[in-house]
């Protein structure tokens, strides 16, 4: 039994870390094509785009499900809300306005801290010893991320527009990552997704095309293409899959903590991919995340 809980756990621990990696993507490509392409029509081509991608794979447990789908319509439909159309696409408009680090470092900040308190008064998960330091670990690391080792520039930092909106979004995944938690045994892993990804895609439709006939054209072309189709397949499909299945085996609380990782992923892309310098306050600040979520799946005996 023993055995099969820490198989179970390193499952868990895999497929939430996988996510993160997936989804550290998610605020460099939004900043990126915030001038090529409105925030709700980013946000629907890459539901549609995902819909599409996932529905081969899942026609057949939807239909299979039809039923258990019907009678858990009212769930579905608000997990699809806050998972599917609203938290993106929040996180879409605030490229708008803030910065990809910003977006990175509130949304991954905010959201654990407001999916554990949720998790503990909901869902009575408990807060153990381990878990609460490691939340403080994590927090602290980045903070210091926000800071970049210096206290003062962390003092002088101010919320824009843009990023109350990424709290908004990361308020809005912690609905969602406790809707998971729920999700009856009756549907299958793969046809959730495509319920939730068809459902979110439907409710953006009238506001995609009120951006579409009152906003400024998109502006395609392959980079853009390639982004949605790195959106629909990688950080929606795969990501989301990962994401669920980690919570399915390590609950809500426990698994929400390693979306702190996405900023450390994004640190170390923009070095790899960007050519950006990493700095002591990257290390010590992506060391002091990976401590705290270490700390933080560990149990009382």
């Amino acid at each position: 039994m023993q055995a099969l809980r820490n198989n179970q756990t390193f499952q868990g621990v895999t497929l939430a870390v996988l996510a993160a990696l997936l989804w550290s993507g998610n605020f460099i490509i939004s900043r990126a094509v915030s001038n090529d392409i409105g925030p709700v029509t980013l946000a629907f081509y890459r539901w549609l785009a995902a819909s599409l991608i996932i529905a081969p794979f899942a026609w057949k447990k939807f239909q299979e499900e039809k039923a258990i789908v019907k009678a858990n319509s009212r769930y579905l439909l608000f997990a699809s809300l806050t998972g599917i159309a609203l938290f993106n696409t929040f996180v879409y408009i605030a490229g708008h306005y803030t910065s990809a680090i910003n977006m990175a470092l509130i949304g991954t900040t905010s959201s654990p801290i407001f999916a554990t308190i949720m998790a503990a008064i909901f869902l009575k998960e408990k807060m153990n010893a381990f878990r609460f330091a490691g939340l403080i670990i994590c927090i602290s690391g980045i903070l210091l991320l926000i800071a970049n080792g210096s206290w003062s520039k962390l003092a002088a930092f101010h919320f824009s527009k843009g990023d109350l909106w990424i709290l908004a979004g990361a308020f809005s995944f912690a609905l969602y990552n406790i809707q998971v938690r729920r999700k009856p045994a009756g549907i299958s892993a793969v046809n959730f997704l495509f319920v939730i990804f068809a459902a979110g895609t439907l409710m953006l439709f009238p506001f995609y095309v009120k951006e579409l006939l009152f906003d400024a054209p998109v502006k395609w072309s392959s980079s853009l293409l390639l982004s949605v189709l790195y959106l629909g397949a990688g950080t929606s499909v795969t990501a989301f899959l990962c994401w669920n299945l980690s919570i399915q085996k390590l609950g809500a609380g426990r698994t929400v903590l390693f979306g702190n990782l996405i900023p450390v992923f994004s640190i170390f892309e923009a070095v790899l991919l960007l050519g950006e310098k990493l700095t002591t306050a990257h290390i010590i600040s992506s060391t002091l995340v990976i401590t705290g979520l270490i700390i933080a799946n560990l149990k009382h005996k």
